[in-house]
């Protein structure tokens, strides 16, 4: 089973930007659909950005054109670049990983799907 280590969490300034990234080991990560996730206390998990193990990505309304997703396999590593944020898009940040297959389209949305996951790193968004 796959095991993560999440970095680069913080402090950041409205409309300024983060960079997360997640070291993952334990199996290859070509073989998994991966996505970042976040939750404030109180509210459901959500999910913000999603990858699939060939490549094609999907985005939450609310990050749209704002984060990006990346993968980097070779590496077993996973990236959520955060750009342009906003006090709303403070939480704690979890990666995730779903098992696919390698070359899959398949884009897992529900955290149901996902049965590895980071502990989370807390990203805070205010002036």
């Amino acid at each position: 089973q796959l095991q993560f280590t999440e970095s680069g969490g913080g402090l950041v300034q409205p409309g300024g930007s983060l960079r997360l990234s997640c070291a993952s080991s334990g199996f290859a990560l070509h073989y998994y659909s991966i996505a970042w996730f976040r939750q404030v206390p109180g509210k459901e998990r959500e999910g913000v950005s999603f990858c699939a193990s060939d490549g094609s990505i999907k985005y939450a309304e609310s990050v749209q054109g704002r984060f990006t997703i990346s993968r980097d396999n070779a590496k077993n590593m996973m990236y959520l670049q955060m750009n342009s944020l906003k006090p709303d898009d403070t939480a704690v940040y979890s990666c995730a990983a779903a098992w696919s297959g390698t070359g899959s389209s398949w884009i897992p949305i529900s955290t149901s799907d996902f049965k590895s996951w980071g502990q989370g790193i807390q990203v805070t968004v205010s002036s």
